[in-house]
């Protein structure tokens, strides 16, 4: 199938209003489309169903799913795609939203000092006015921008319409064994990966990966933490730790240690996500919920090698699961653009330079939005 002839499909499902979600994983060339064919919504329960997770911020609301069985499959190798690039984006700065976030930042930094949490990630929403009715075009303009992250677009006509491009593994499992990652500390992209991180960002980066580490725990075996590595997702550098293992626990166990992880909600999870949900005075919804491919099936050749003529007549097939914290994204509402951003808070935080962060964070979200 041809660019044109996949992004069609797209707009259409959405003028029909008949739920869909588009996405591609990171650094892949392949982008895949499940169009559902009624408008019911589905849920997860146990998480051994297939399908397209959606799941929001807080655990009490439940995870949609998008099921392979109920849904058409699509998939195709799009073209590069010539978009032009923006000098300029949204220079809109609410003086209101900044001293709002600036006082929601301070009042976490005093709740630290206080003890009641060693860390918490506090966001705000900021609203754009906006009117294109052409989510496939928003999509494309993600895919050029974001080629390291996961890039979707998923609607629901019950639920909404939302975009993003989240850089941030939540857990990726291909039968027993995983991946996951620790990620932290965020400062522009100037050229370069060879950059000094400051000692916030290097702390906030080892609570998350210790976080992690007791909170699988007894649930993994084999477990393996690579090095510290700066990383880019887009305009933005990150501090990253893999963590790889095999899991010895069901999923739904696993993903209830994880979600929400530190990185978007803070440590201890449950103090830091009672801070958030008094103080942010705003539902996160599905931003920094989770999002991604659920016990998606895979054929595997045994043996690569294309003289052993036998062995490649053999496939295994795997169950996997690609999931993201839904990261840098937005929700489309009517003539509104609602754009989701926050950023970490210990100790030593800064507030006006956690305003500043949150500023960068959406820059590149906002440059997609000027077609």
């Amino acid at each position: 199938m041809d660019s044109v002839s996949f992004l069609d499909l797209i707009q259409s499902q959405f003028k029909k209003k008949h739920p869909f979600v588009a996405y591609r994983l990171p650094h892949s060339s392949s982008t895949k489309l499940l169009l559902q064919q009624e408008d019911t919504i589905f849920y997860a329960g146990d998480y051994k169903e297939s399908g397209f997770i959606f799941a929001p911020f807080d655990t009490k609301n439940k995870s949609i799913l998008i099921p392979t069985a109920k849904s058409e499959s699509y998939e195709a190798i799009l073209e590069d795609f010539s978009v032009d690039e923006k000098d300029s984006v949204y220079d809109f700065e609410s003086k209101e939203g900044k001293d709002s976030h600036i006082r929601l930042v301070n009042s976490g930094i005093n709740a630290i000092q206080k003890g009641f949490f060693e860390k918490v990630v506090l966001s705000r929403c900021e609203t754009i006015a906006y009117s294109n009715n052409q989510p496939a075009a928003i999509f494309k303009q993600l895919l050029v921008h974001y080629k390291s992250a996961l890039v979707y677009l998923w609607y629901h006509p019950k639920v909404g319409l939302w975009l993003g491009a989240s850089p941030e593994i939540l857990l990726k499992v291909e039968n027993r064994r995983f991946e996951t990652v620790s990620l932290a500390g965020t400062q522009p992209y100037n050229g370069t990966l060879d950059v000094s991180w400051k000692t916030k960002e290097l702390v906030e980066q080892d609570i998350v990966t210790n976080a992690i580490r007791h909170a699988l725990g007894e649930n993994v075996a084999h477990f393996h933490f690579s090095d510290l590595e700066t990383v880019r997702a887009g305009n933005l550098l990150h501090l990253q730790t893999k963590i790889t293992g095999v899991l010895s626990s069901d999923l739904k166990i696993i993903l209830d240690k994880l979600h929400p992880t530190p990185a978007v909600c803070g440590l201890p999870k449950d103090s830091a996500k009672a801070f958030i949900l008094k103080n942010e005075n705003y539902n996160r919804e599905f931003y920094t919920g989770f999002l991604g491919e659920l016990n998606m099936k895979r054929n595997q050749t045994r043996n690569i090698n294309k003289r052993n003529v036998e062995n490649n007549a053999y496939s295994t097939v795997k169950n996997v699961c690609n999931l993201f914290v839904n990261l840098r994204c937005m929700q489309l509402k009517k003539d509104q653009a609602l754009i989701y951003v926050g950023g970490g808070i210990t100790e030593d935080s800064n507030s006006e330079f956690e305003w500043m962060e949150t500023v960068s964070k959406t820059q590149t979200i906002k440059r997609v939005l000027l077609l």
